[in-house]
């Protein structure tokens, strides 16, 4: 979440995954992905940079974490495991690096 403050002085917390755009004439507005629209007093510049520091800190702390038990981090088939393909899920084969990752949900 980032923090940003209202023209009346009052701060709250905005998800930046939410926000669609950021408009500035010359008051800074977050439009967010349903519609709602919040005024802040911070920059357009500003919140763009908040939202990246946010992003940076996410990735930081995920880099920290330890792994768990049979948890993987990467998509991309491990060889050193079998290529990462279920028996019941055919290989490719072409490249014998095993099946492709869909790009979106349900493609093959």
């Amino acid at each position: 979440m980032i923090v940003v403050t209202r023209l009346n002085g009052s701060r709250f917390a905005v998800n930046p995954d939410l926000i669609e755009r950021i408009q500035e004439n010359p008051d800074t507005t977050l439009v967010m992905v349903e519609g709602t629209t919040y005024v802040v007093r911070e920059s357009l510049a500003h919140v763009i940079g908040l939202i990246a520091d946010y992003r940076a800190l996410v990735l930081a702390t995920a880099s920290g974490l330890p792994l768990m038990e049979g948890q993987r981090l990467s998509l991309v088939p491990n060889p050193a495991d079998g290529g990462g393909a279920d028996d019941d899920e055919p290989d490719d084969g072409a490249d014998g690096t095993g099946p492709a990752t869909p790009l979106r949900p349900g493609q093959r």
